[in-house]
């Protein structure tokens, strides 16, 4: 009989006082604490999943680790899902789903729809906007910070704008 070794480190989960490292941008949580970052992924997912308020569990802190412990990025559930399996953690589809909206929901990832079709998961919750790189299937942030729209829409009574996003889709020269 073989045991599947999952490449997530198999570490007790605790909530021990760190120092802050502020290299990385994270939201503030409903839940009103900030996270305390070392730098180290596992605990930093650690943090950012208890100030969001949301439970650590196993497939939460691995999941976690795999989005968040390579900087910035930009995943579908799909690709998400593949890289759990090539690290042996054991996930269905839908408990990354379920994973993933959880974190949105909770300010830890940002949602980006492209064509209505396919939804990127951001871990880059600032404000900006995205290059589609229609060619590849791929999501790259626009890097000019100073980028803004010249006239936005009327807003209909009673609504105000969440937010913006905007995906310019590229393609290559034919």
């Amino acid at each position: 009989m073989s045991v599947r070794k999952s490449a997530v480190p198999d570490v007790e989960i605790s909530d021990n006082g760190s120092s802050s490292n502020d290299d990385t941008a994270v939201p503030a949580s409903p839940g009103g604490r900030q996270p305390d970052l070392t730098g180290c992924p596992w605990h930093d997912v650690n943090e950012m999943l208890q100030a969001a308020g949301l439970r650590p569990t196993r497939q939460r802190m691995a999941l976690g680790w795999l989005l968040f412990g390579k900087g910035a990025r930009h995943l579908t559930a799909e690709m998400l899902y593949e890289e759990a399996t090539l690290a042996k953690v054991p996930v269905s589809l839908a408990t990354v789903y379920n994973t993933l909206n959880q974190l949105t929901d909770a300010g830890l990832l940002r949602q980006v729809s492209v064509d209505g079709t396919k939804t990127y998961f951001d871990t880059n919750v600032s404000a900006h906007h995205h290059f589609y790189l229609e060619n590849n299937h791929e999501l790259v942030d626009i890097p000019d910070p100073h980028l803004a729209l010249s006239k936005l829409p009327e807003v209909p009574e009673g609504y105000e704008i969440a937010r913006i996003d905007m995906v310019v889709r590229l393609r290559k020269k034919r």
